[in-house]
């Protein structure tokens, strides 16, 4: 089975160091199957070092490559399909774009790829509500279970559907977006109809509507957008497409972390639990066939790579750039207010760089007995590994913060 090595010692010290940290969770909590942690133990136990470090590398890749699939919802005729096409960058007229019409042109679910985001899948779904799909039928033949995130398109008014998706997609624990398409013609509309008009004034009424709808029916409050399909630079359009592309681009924990929406401090506290096991199975995996410690410095290239993971992780928890300034719209206030309550954005900073290194050196104490006391054990996690724990536990308690600051302000 493999090449055995002869370090029994190390052996015994990784499967404890293994089988202890996952202990620590329950079931529903784990990022990997039970299967699959007892076969890792398994060959642990018989010292095959190799092939445990295999089926963590397998694993790891499993959880990169699912799929994520994205249903784009609601009434015919709301500019779904449109939707669609300008979101993955195609014309209407090209072969893979979705058929756009002034009838009823999607009559069954239809899958398409986004040029530019691996492995993700978005669904044009036929309209809800029309003689070929009553409510009734609607999500059995839908089959809404398969889908990981839900985009609900909306135009002209609120419509009970909407509230009916909402509900739907909220009662399986699924998060998704609220987007009002058309506001270009509802502008027009607006504007014939009154002697005096504020544009800030009637988006903010829209808004506020659908707020108070939602919340009307008992439903939290998702990322409400204002858009026009044939306006992509107006509106809500710039700050959509940048917070769902980033979104879908986190696609490597999209079976865990689509479904967590951040309504609560517990549904933080779970997406951190979840990436932190994420994190160290990484460490684990690269430090399996290590056979001595490395002490390392931090290379401007190992600088590169935690830039990435930490805009990975506020993007994870909704404390990212696109998210800053789409909650700072909404709000009503500065962006830069919400800035300032939160630390992330600035952990990289280079006047900052020594603190961060106090920081580093409290955090790989602390974390040496709370991860299983794997330095003590044989087992060897460089800088790095510490830092993205560091970057996690940081953005998962800005997210808390911001999300007390929402609540205040409602």
């Amino acid at each position: 089975m493999g090449q055995l090595f002869s370090g029994t010692a190390k052996s015994e010290a990784l499967y404890s160091s293994f089988s202890e940290y996952f202990k620590k969770f329950k079931a529903e909590n784990k990022i990997i199957s039970q299967e699959t942690i007892t076969l890792i133990e398994l060959y642990l136990i018989l010292e095959d070092l190799p092939q445990a470090n295999n089926e963590i590398t397998s694993a790891l890749r499993k959880l990169a490559n699912t799929p994520l699939n994205v249903a784009v919802i609601g009434e015919s005729g709301t500019g779904k399909s449109s939707f669609i096409n300008v979101f993955r960058g195609v014309g209407h007229e090209d072969e893979t774009a979705a058929p756009i019409g002034v009838v009823e042109t999607t009559m069954r679910r239809t899958p398409y790829r986004h040029p530019n985001i691996p492995n993700v899948v978005i669904w044009d779904l036929p309209g809800i509500g029309t003689t070929n799909f009553p409510p009734k039928d609607y999500l059995e033949k839908m089959k809404f279970c398969e889908y990981d995130f839900f985009i609900i398109i909306s135009a002209t008014r609120f419509r009970k559907n909407d509230i009916d998706l909402a509900k739907a997609v909220s009662m399986m624990k699924k998060d998704f977006y609220f987007v009002r398409t058309k506001m270009d013609i509802d502008l027009e509309n607006e504007m014939e109809c009154k002697d005096t008009f504020s544009r800030e004034t009637f988006l903010k009424h829209i808004r506020s509507h659908c707020v108070t709808m939602f919340k009307k029916n008992n439903l939290h409050v998702p990322p409400i957008f204002l858009i026009s399909n044939r306006n992509v630079s107006d509106y809500d359009f710039p700050i959509l497409k940048a917070m769902l592309q980033n979104k879908l681009s986190t696609h490597t924990y999209h079976n865990i972390m689509v479904s967590l929406p951040n309504i609560t401090e517990a549904a933080i506290e779970r997406k951190h639990t979840f990436i932190q096991q994420f994190i160290w199975l990484e460490a684990f995996k690269d430090g399996v066939l290590m056979t001595i410690p490395v002490v390392d410095t931090l290379k401007d290239s190992d600088v590169e790579k935690l830039k990435m993971s930490l805009n990975h992780y506020r993007v994870l928890f909704g404390v990212d750039d696109a998210t800053l300034q789409f909650m700072a719209k909404d709000s009503q206030v500065p962006v830069e207010q919400l800035r300032k309550i939160i630390k992330s954005p600035y952990l990289l900073e280079t006047k900052k760089r020594k603190a961060l290194e106090g920081m580093l050196l409290k955090y790989m104490e602390k974390s040496a007995s709370a991860n299983g006391g794997l330095l003590a054990t044989g087992l060897y996690f460089r800088k790095s590994f510490y830092l993205q724990l560091l970057f996690l536990d940081t953005v998962a308690e800005d997210a808390k913060v911001l999300l007390r600051e929402t609540h205040s302000r409602n």
